[in-house]
């Protein structure tokens, strides 16, 4: 058994459905070229080496990470590092979410927490995966990462 699968066996069984769910939307909306692996041990899509060599801060044998979910003990947590120093993405899900989601927006930087699974937006997560190739991705990353090394 891999470390994807032993992950998804460990998860809590009040977590699972509405994880699985989460994890179908963002399989199916992921942009061509991010693949599936284990790394800070949750389920990520990460920018292969072979794609982006120097890695993840400037790691060669890290990959770029772009989206992980994980389950925790008291909701889900979905990494969108898209999200960070992406001012027009982080303000379209904002505003998106307020029209979608009854209940209020519990975000970190890009830790998107779903603590009730009936209020996940899941076309949303959809939208939001789709909305950036890795391309994009790789060049945001090296634009963020050189804007945050001059300070």
């Amino acid at each position: 058994m891999d470390e994807l699968e032993e992950y998804s066996q460990s998860i809590e069984s009040k977590w699972q459905q509405a994880y699985f769910e989460l994890a179908k939307v963002i399989e199916q909306n992921i942009p061509e070229g991010f693949v599936l692996k284990m790394q800070y041990g949750m389920p990520t899509y990460v920018v292969p080496l072979e794609t982006f060599p120097e890695g993840y801060l400037n790691r060669t044998y890290e990959p770029l990470p772009f989206i992980s979910l994980a389950a925790q003990k008291n909701h889900l947590s979905l990494y969108h590092m898209g999200l960070i120093g992406n001012k027009d993405l982080l303000n379209w899900f904002h505003e998106e979410y307020k029209k979608q989601v009854p209940t209020k927006l519990n975000m970190g930087k890009s830790c998107i927490r779903f603590s009730n699974p009936k209020h996940i937006p899941y076309s949303l997560i959809g939208e939001l995966v789709r909305k950036i190739s890795v391309e994009e991705w790789i060049k945001s990353y090296v634009t963020f990462s050189k804007n945050t090394k001059r300070r």
